[in-house]
C-alpha cells in the first residue's frame, strides 16, 4: 500500500475512533437526577376535615379523616351534700351524679350504634337491604314458576287469555316477592 493512503486512512480511522468514544462519553456522561416534589391533590370535604402528610425519599403518604371531629363529648357532674333535720330526725344526704354524652357534628345524640339522617341503626339499614334482595329473589322465582306452570294454562281462555296470562305472572311476581320477604326475616332475625 502506499504510503500516502495508509496515513490517510489511519488518520481517517482515529478521527471516527474519537467521535466514538464522544459520542459514548455523552451518552454515558448523566446528568444528576433532580428531586421532583409530588403533586399532592388533598380532597376537600367538610369544615371538620383532617389531613396528615408525611413525604420521604421513597415516596408519601396521606391520611384524610373527612369528619374529624366525628364525635363532640359532653360531661356533666353533680355533688349534693345536704343534711336533713326534721320533725323525725336528721339525716345526711350525699349524692353523686356523673353523665358522659356523645354528639355528632351536626349536633345529634350519639345513643350507641350507627345512625343514618333518619335515625336508623346499622343492623335497621342491614335488615331493610337484605329485605330488598330477597323480595327481588322471591319475585324472579315467583314469575318464573308462574310462567312455567300457570301462564300455560290460562293462554288458551278465548278472548281474554292474553290479559289472563298478565294476571297470573303479576300474581306470581306478587306471592314471590312476599315469600322471599318471610324466608329473610325468618333466617336473617329482622
Amino acid at each position: 500500500m502506499k504510503s500516502y493512503l495508509k496515513w490517510t486512512a489511519i488518520s481517517l480511522g482515529s478521527v471516527v475512533a474519537i467521535a466514538h468514544i464522544g459520542v459514548l462519553g455523552h451518552l454515558v456522561k448523566r446528568e444528576p437526577d433532580r428531586i421532583q416534589v409530588p403533586t399532592i391533590n388533598i380532597p376537600r370535604g367538610t369544615p371538620y376535615s383532617s389531613y396528615k402528610i408525611e413525604a420521604g425519599k421513597d415516596g408519601y403518604t396521606i391520611e384524610y379523616k373527612a369528619n374529624d371531629p366525628a364525635i363532640l363529648e359532653s360531661q356533666k357532674s353533680l355533688s349534693l351534700d345536704k343534711e336533713k333535720r326534721g320533725f323525725f330526725g336528721g339525716g345526711t344526704e350525699s349524692r353523686r351524679e356523673w353523665r358522659t354524652d356523645q354528639f355528632t357534628a351536626e349536633g345529634t345524640r350519639n345513643i350507641g350504634g350507627a345512625v343514618d339522617g333518619e335515625g336508623k341503626s346499622a343492623k335497621e339499614i342491614e335488615c331493610i337491604v337484605a329485605d330488598a334482595g330477597a323480595r327481588s329473589q322471591g319475585a324472579m322465582a315467583g314469575s318464573a314458576i308462574t310462567a312455567g306452570v300457570a301462564v300455560p294454562a290460562v293462554i288458551g281462555i278465548p278472548y281474554v287469555g292474553w290479559l289472563a296470562a298478565g294476571w297470573v305472572s303479576l300474581l306470581g311476581n306478587n306471592i314471590g316477592s312476599s315469600a322471599g320477604s318471610l324466608v329473610n326475616s325468618a333466617i336473617s332475625d329482622c
